[in-house]
């Protein structure tokens, strides 16, 4: 089969297109063959080597839409042919994928390949963010960084669904402002141009958001503090300012407020069958329209290297995928 294989960390070029065996599945997986693959800054992070467990060599990806070429003897729910999307035991940037049972999930027949490639990540995590680790209530308001990426357009979109009645997201860059209001947030501020939490605090009338969303880390985390209210949950799920925040137990105790960790990664690893709910709902969701996703760009497997170069560069703003069959 063909798959990208990093054998060394590094710049985008050290991604390779090359002929590997295809995978052999274990009593509760499946063999699948990948349709599409999406393209996820954790991917890069990955490939730098700063990124989880990995290592060299390794093949890249975390998720995957195809088809079921083979069971093991002990799946009991899935079947050869059967329409999926996975979180794969190794890579997904390869035409064949593996798959334990417990982390593959059939794709609704009115829902196409490149809209179940681009999903999983960025829904999962919004959904078992918001629903599972913040426990929204209908009429919350929530705050989310980085709200014109993958993530942050897919959060405030199901922060609506979940209830929320005012979303607030916040940008790097003002360009991309008009992204976030077009997935539904009712005020985009700029964090690096503006003191956000001030702005916060205005939009609440003074009483700050009841849930923050938080991937960027440092100075975010810490202003996010100035703009969370009583009783208000902040969701920590990212790093990608390269600082740690700081705040003092002194922040949440006489407020009762919290601060909660969350990793998509390690609940697929530590926890996966608590995944299973969350698919569930997500792919109601976009079974009925509810929960969109933008595609902007496709790539050809065998063009890996260029997509890197695009999603590296904080220039595209909707989903890359990867065509692989």
């Amino acid at each position: 089969m063909k798959a990208i294989i990093i054998t060394e960390f590094g710049n985008p070029e050290v991604m390779k297109y090359v002929d590997t065996d295809i995978p052999r599945i274990k009593p509760t997986q499946v063999l699948i063959e990948v349709v599409k693959t999406s393209v996820n800054y954790a991917d890069v992070k990955a490939r730098y080597g700063k990124k989880g467990s990995w290592k060299s060599p390794f093949i890249p990806g975390l998720d995957a839409a195809g088809v079921i070429v083979e069971t093991g003897s002990e799946v009991q729910n899935l079947w050869v042919g059967q329409r999926v999307i996975a979180f794969p035991s190794e890579g997904s940037y390869s035409e064949y994928v593996v798959s334990e049972e417990m982390l593959t999930y059939e794709i609704p027949d009115n829902i196409d390949f490149d809209t179940a490639a681009a999903c999983p990540i960025v829904s999962f995590l919004s959904h078992k963010m918001l629903h599972d680790i913040a426990r929204i209530e209908q009429g919350e308001t929530v705050l989310i960084h980085s709200a014109a990426g993958g993530v942050g357009t897919t959060a405030i979109q199901m922060a609506k669904l979940l209830g929320a009645s005012k979303v607030i997201g916040t940008v790097g860059d003002e360009k991309k402002g008009t992204v976030a209001i077009q997935a539904g947030a009712d005020h985009v501020i700029s964090y690096d141009n503006e003191n956000f939490a001030d702005q916060v605090n205005g939009f609440t009338d003074g009483q700050g958001v009841n849930i923050v969303l938080d991937s960027v880390a440092g100075v975010v985390t810490e202003k996010s503090l100035l703009c969370l209210a009583p009783f208000g949950r902040l969701v920590q799920f990212g790093n990608s300012s390269g600082t740690a925040g700081i705040f003092k137990t002194s922040d949440l105790h006489a407020s009762c407020r919290s601060v909660l960790g969350f990793s998509l990664g390690t609940t697929r690893k530590l926890r996966p069958q608590s995944l299973q709910d969350t698919a569930k709902q997500v792919l109601q969701y976009i079974s009925e329209g509810k929960l969109k996703f933008e595609i902007a760009h496709r790539f050809p497997l065998k063009e890996a290297v260029q997509a890197h170069k695009l999603i590296e560069s904080r220039k595209s703003t909707g989903k890359i995928l990867l065509d692989v069959n």
